[in-house]
């Protein structure tokens, strides 16, 4: 009975390597006599170079003499993990008497291949590696570019700072949410602790830290460096800070008002 370990990789979490698995478990019945197959699926950014635990676990098995040979749907993806890796697993398997099969391309390194046959197809998975690199490397310029047309255009690409929204693709405040910020802001400005500013909202501590040190005068003063913020916050250009005392006796609901209701005299 075979023992044979089919490995999946997808790039994002909406991304499913079920379907992959799927495809490489019913070639492996075809293709084996009885097999047992050992399943082995990593969910890896394509920007990462991290070798993901079920990869990791894959090698273990390889290196202990679990699997006969290794079923991918695509050798070159394991490039992608960083320059040389494909390179490197085909040595580690053939060095551990494992064989591996491409479905992708058909390409299959087997222990039973002599030595000419074998560096001719370590020969072409390379190549099919280098390949894939500079693919992948031209698929991150083309993204790259994508977003920098965006943000010529004045949209806003990714996630939105706190305190705004994304309409169109184009930065809106959203002003519960910006108010709250402001306020836990003043709170730093008035001497609390992070912890404290941030206790009972749903800005994280980190957060809020970074928003005080960056765009302190975005929230307090509607000025940004940022063009894209900076017109997103027109609407509150006119806004003067609140007089709010450090050691005022009004409720905090109260004080969320009064600020609530003086943007929406500047917007108006």
């Amino acid at each position: 009975m075979p023992e044979i370990g089919i490995y999946a990789r997808v790039s994002t979490t909406d991304q499913d390597p079920q379907r992959q698995l799927d495809e490489l478990r019913t070639f492996a019945q075809d293709t084996y006599d009885d097999p047992e197959i050992h399943e082995y699926a990593d969910i890896i950014s394509g920007t990462e170079t991290d070798r993901g635990d079920e990869y990791q676990r894959l090698r273990g098995d390889i290196e202990d003499g679990h699997l006969d040979t290794i079923v991918v749907h695509e050798l070159s993806r394991l490039s992608r993990l960083g320059a040389g890796e494909m390179h490197e697993f085909l040595e580690f398997c053939l060095s551990h008497e494992t064989g591996i099969r491409d479905l992708e391309v058909g390409l299959e390194i087997s222990l039973e291949d002599d030595l000419v046959d074998r560096a001719v197809s370590q020969l072409i998975a390379g190549v099919m590696g280098d390949l894939a690199r500079v693919e992948h490397k031209q698929k991150l310029r083309r993204i790259q570019s994508g977003i920098d047309a965006a943000k010529a255009a004045g949209r806003w690409t990714g996630r939105p700072p706190a305190g705004f929204d994304i309409e169109d693709g184009y930065l809106r405040v959203n002003a519960d949410e910006f108010l709250t910020v402001r306020r836990a802001l003043e709170r730093v400005e008035q001497g609390y602790t992070y912890p404290e500013a941030a206790d009972g909202t749903p800005v994280a501590e980190s957060t809020l830290r970074s928003l005080y040190d960056d765009r302190r005068d975005l929230y307090f003063y509607g000025e940004a460096t940022d063009d894209r913020l900076q017109a997103a916050v027109q609407q509150l250009k006119t806004l003067e800070e609140p007089d709010i005392p450090s050691e005022t006796t009004l409720p905090e609901q109260e004080i969320r008002t009064i600020v609530r209701d003086e943007i929406r005299r500047h917007q108006q």
